[in-house]
């Protein structure tokens, strides 16, 4: 039985917006949830768009009402840091108009929490990027000005070039340990047919662990440079902690438990998932997983975006408090930051953490960090581990008034 306690939690904390800094994609009114940013309408995909290969951004989520809601969209050309680009007109990267209704939208249908989903895709008839870079969509209630300080939700998408050649390497045998518990990257960039006059002032290189903005490794600086292009090894800063494969569980129906759920109950007015207890691993073990991704799915397939229902899934890891701060559910569908329903709270009754989160039914994957953005105690290291690594390179040469991002690769390791 699920204690009357998480569930009162449960409904407190649904009052509460995601948001955060660090965050990639942001909620900033209590009553939207479910805020998907992805490639091609593929929610595996990230919205990492090649410029000239006719791919679009989509923008999704849900507003907990049947009411309507008139929303406008601006979008932004950002730098590499993220702030709103000045030294471009709006002309030199949009064509179109911006401020733009959401005119995509639909209903719930025969769900117990009723919403309403909207959809927005970029480009579309009424806008268009045109260059590459960081880009930033806002979404604004009807009647808010564009500068407010209170959007509705915020979602950034990336377009790139293929002007360098990025090779990408990822090793055990790192600068602190072999085959123990971390991973090391190692680069090269090649110029291409960039006219280079100053590397270390024109670059801007990152790199993602597992589509990470809140610990990605920028501003690093190579060891090897040439007219042909530079190299970044022995570098400390692409030292990553492993860490460990995503725990993941589905909910495919409401009525009976699928993989990773113990039990489903109903408490009124809510559909309650608890699922099987998680624990720090002392080994090993391969999982497929998919990296923190979130996929809506309901029975009738093609009906997920509006027949889904929002469940409320009780998260429990079984370990004695541990040291270093409050632990969280994290995965790319919270922002990948710590979102506050997200935090969990200890039991020393039971000796756990728990969480009881409102979700929108599907594939959920996801693991257990702590403030730090650590998971070694609660997850471990394992130099085995199934990890992402994207390499973004920027490029703004002498006199030039924005950033553009000229490169965008990611590698893979210890597929199966």
């Amino acid at each position: 039985m699920i204690h009357r306690t998480a569930i009162l939690l449960a409904f407190i904390l649904l009052l509460l917006p995601w948001g955060g800094a660090a965050q990639e994609q942001r909620i900033f009114d209590e009553t939207v949830r479910t805020l998907q940013v992805c490639a091609d309408g593929n929610p595996t995909l990230p919205p990492w768009l090649a410029q000239g290969k006719h791919q679009h951004v989509e923008v999704s989520w849900d507003q907990m009402s049947h009411d309507y809601h008139r929303y406008v969209y601006y979008v932004y050309h950002c730098d590499a840091d993220w702030r709103v680009s000045d030294g471009i007109f709006e002309s030199d990267w949009l064509a179109g108009t911006n401020g733009q209704p959401v005119e995509d939208y639909e209903k719930s249908f025969n769900t117990t929490q009723i919403y309403t989903h909207y959809r927005l895709t970029i480009p579309n008839k009424d806008v268009t990027v045109l260059l590459s870079g960081n880009y930033c969509v806002k979404v604004f209630a009807d009647g808010d000005a564009p500068d407010a300080d209170d959007p509705v939700l915020e979602a950034r998408f990336c377009v790139y070039e293929n002007s360098v050649s990025i090779a990408q390497q990822v090793s055990s045998n790192t600068d602190i340990d072999f085959n123990a518990d971390h991973q090391q990257l190692t680069l090269k960039v090649g110029y291409g047919t960039l006219r280079v006059a100053d590397p270390l002032q024109e670059f801007r290189v990152q790199v993602l662990q597992n589509r990470r903005w809140d610990s990605m490794v920028t501003d690093l600086k190579p060891n090897e440079r040439n007219a042909a292009g530079m190299s970044f090894t022995h570098n400390r800063r692409l030292v990553f902690p492993a860490g460990n494969e995503f725990h993941r569980f589905e909910i495919l129906d409401v009525q009976r438990a699928a993989a990773g759920v113990d039990r489903m109950e109903w408490y009124e007015p809510y559909y309650h998932a608890t699922l099987f207890e998680d624990r720090p691993a002392r080994n090993y073990s391969y999982v497929e997983d998919q990296n923190g991704v979130r996929v809506v799915r309901a029975p009738d397939d093609g009906a997920e975006e509006t027949q889904a229902e929002y469940v409320v899934v009780h998260f429990l890891l079984g370990t004695p408090r541990l040291p270093g701060g409050d632990v969280y559910v994290c995965g790319l569908w919270t922002g990948q930051a710590f979102a506050p329903e997200c935090r969990m709270e200890y039991d020393e009754l039971t000796k756990q953490y728990h969480a009881a989160v409102m979700l929108k039914q599907g594939y959920y994957s996801y693991q257990y960090r702590q403030e730090d953005g650590s998971t070694k105690r609660t997850d471990g290291d394992f130099f085995e581990a199934e990890n992402e690594y994207t390499t973004m390179v920027y490029f703004r040469a002498q006199g030039a008034r924005y950033d553009r991002l000229v490169g965008c690769s990611t590698v893979s390791t210890g597929k199966r």
